[in-house]
């Protein structure tokens, strides 16, 4: 349906998740990071034995997840009562007997198990889960494996008491492997949603420590006459945040907190355009790769602007500023999903926060900061070629994240009416996107169509 023939959407709907939840999971990280960084005072003051030193370990970055994730689940359950919405699939008000309930939670305990195993098995073949920085996600998950294995039994137990339809997409997997009827579309759904929480939650544990490390030891009140350190270590702080925010939302994806992953993406467009952005497919697109876009450039990363701007204190302070507000934005974007976020999966539909501004708060603020950070097109070796390759290769780059959000806003629009208003509403409401919808349609075509952006 083009713009024009879409019905008008007085208000924008209600976000699935409210700011209270993000917001409490951020104030619990916070808190711990401050434990963290002044652990040698707390501990003196407390009379705690060991050593006085900044907890800044990979252990103290997973502690981290917890100090985030209680909050959320108190504001997830007090403020937005999630567990009470139809979407959990779950009647509190029937409770069922267990040994009405046994013969379903057994097939899909049986799904679960097997599915746990095959995801090993992948870990077990894939070479690069076995070396930095995946070798800390391997001992974490090797560790949760057993405690995982066993919990899942009075779990699956006690929830399939209260579901409406307990033989959800696990069971119809747990009915193909014992030979009995099920439905292979929600088998399908079943593997799209756990090779989404393998490969990503996989990932983001890795990726912990080093930020946590990084953040907890900076010191950031030897910085403030420096903005090149300080807008560093800031947004290394703020990346922080999307990360262990992150990492809760890949992990915790229970039906009661009405978190669970509703669909994955069923669109193999939407998985290409989302994995080559992430290890390993990532290294042979960006760094050396054939969409390598800092070529001749001083080699600092993120850090060339430093280099190019270092004669200018004043146009530093305002570069850093710049920087430190789009990495701001996509932290915000992160932590306003609460325990919802993941990728490549509908889980709900999120409307307010920076997501009243525009659908894709975070890919715009991500490639706004690449473009500013890494300035492609200033190259020290004089070459022109690098130049225009540089600045080609990142527009391509820009290309596969409207790539992915094209897809994403297809498997949305698909799943949810909500998103439908929602994008309707945005299209003509939205700070960023009304005008760029307005701009597009001035230039479509006669007799054309073109689809709304994705920006």
């Amino acid at each position: 349906m083009s713009a024009p023939d879409r019905p008008a959407v007085a208000h924008r709907p209600p976000s699935d998740v409210s700011a209270w939840v993000g917001l409490a999971g951020l104030a619990g990280l916070f808190a711990w990071f401050l434990i963290c960084r002044h652990w040698p005072e707390v501990a003196a003051s407390f009379g705690v034995p060991g050593p006085r030193l900044r907890m800044d370990g990979p252990y103290a970055a997973l502690a981290a997840m917890v100090w985030s994730v209680l909050p959320m689940i108190a504001a997830t359950l007090v403020i937005d009562k999630a567990h009470r919405r139809a979407s959990t699939g779950i009647d509190w008000s029937r409770k069922k007997l267990l040994r009405e309930t046994w013969p379903v939670s057994a097939v899909k305990l049986l799904a679960l198990w097997a599915t746990w195993l095959v995801i090993a098995g992948v870990y077990c073949l894939a070479r690069w889960y076995w070396a930095e920085p995946y070798l800390f996600a391997m001992g974490v998950l090797k560790a949760a494996a057993i405690p995982l294995f066993v919990l899942a039994v009075p779990y699956v137990a006690w929830l399939d008491r209260y579901m409406v339809n307990p033989r959800d997409h696990a069971w119809h997997f747990g009915a193909m492997l014992l030979g009995q009827p099920f439905d292979a579309a929600e088998v399908k759904r079943h593997w799209r949603a756990w090779i989404i929480k393998g490969f990503f939650g996989a990932f983001m544990i890795s990726i912990l420590p080093a930020g946590w490390q990084a953040a907890v030891n900076a010191d950031y009140a030897a910085m403030l006459g420096n903005p090149a350190a300080l807008g560093m270590a800031l947004i290394t702080l703020l990346f922080l945040i999307d990360v262990q925010i992150g990492t809760v939302g890949y992990l915790v994806t229970f039906r009661p907190l009405d978190a669970h992953i509703r669909s994955g993406n069923p669109l193999l467009a939407g998985w290409v355009a989302a994995l080559i952005c992430y290890p390993p497919f990532v290294y042979g697109f960006l760094g050396n790769g054939i969409l390598g876009y800092e070529f001749g450039t001083p080699g600092r990363g993120d850090a060339n602007w430093t280099v190019w701007l270092a004669a200018h204190p004043g146009l530093m302070w305002l570069w850093a500023g710049l920087l430190v507000t789009l990495t701001a934005i996509y932290a915000w974007a992160t932590f306003a999903f609460g325990l919802r976020f993941s990728n490549l999966t509908y889980r709900g539909v999120l409307t307010n926060g920076p997501y009243r501004f525009t659908r894709h708060p975070a890919y715009l603020s991500k490639n706004a900061f690449w473009w500013a950070s890494t300035l492609p097109f200033l190259v020290t070796n004089g070459s022109l070629t690098d130049t225009i390759r540089n600045t080609v290769c990142l527009a391509a780059v820009n290309a596969i994240y409207f790539w992915r959000a094209r897809t994403e806003e297809e498997h949305l629009w698909a799943e949810d009416p909500k998103y439908r208003a929602y994008h309707t509403w945005m299209s003509e409401h939205g700070l960023i996107t009304a005008p760029l919808v307005r701009l597009k349609r001035l230039l479509r075509p006669r007799g054309g169509a073109l689809p709304l952006p994705a920006e």
